[in-house]
């Protein structure tokens, strides 16, 4: 009875592998013709995942105008709106469709942002501000020459 159990255990926790694998590891998603990863997504998880992006770049607006004010107080408070806090509101079922480069980049950008607002809090260095914001742009470059969200057709959620 003891190896019946281990057996079923060891059989369970294989098929719980396979499907975080399938759902959380490998995402939905498939190569394009133009060389983008295109993910599918529900419309309402592809409009968070692009008011996100709009988010992004509001705080990259809003700090670049404190840059060409030396206002370091609404440069560190846009970019901490937009750090990792932010991330922690993302969807786990969302997350799980999401392909793991495309979740490692997203959250190495909410972690640019946190650290922009360090820097803008803490040293106020404009020029290492500017450099930081160069690199989070970088982010965003690759993210939208890699990816391209569609609506999934009809059954998925």
């Amino acid at each position: 009875m003891n190896k019946l159990c281990w057996g079923i255990s060891g059989l369970m926790a294989l098929v719980l592998l396979v499907v975080v694998y399938v759902f959380v590891i490998q995402g939905r998603f498939a190569e394009t013709d133009d060389g983008r990863t295109v993910i599918q997504l529900s419309s309402s998880e592809r409009d968070f995942v692009l008011a996100e992006m709009r988010g992004f770049l509001e705080s990259v607006e809003t700090i670049t105008l404190g840059l060409k004010t030396q206002d370091m107080k609404s440069i560190a408070a846009s970019a901490q709106k937009m750090g990792m806090a932010n991330a922690a509101s993302t969807p786990v079922a969302l997350m799980a469709k999401l392909p793991a480069d495309f979740r490692a980049l997203g959250m190495a950008t909410h972690e640019a942002f946190d650290a922009l607002a360090v820097e803008a809090q803490d040293m106020g260095d404009a020029q290492v501000i500017l450099g930081e914001l160069a690199d989070l742009l970088g982010n965003c470059t690759s993210c939208h020459a890699g990816y391209r969200f569609d609506v999934a057709t009809a059954g998925v959620k």
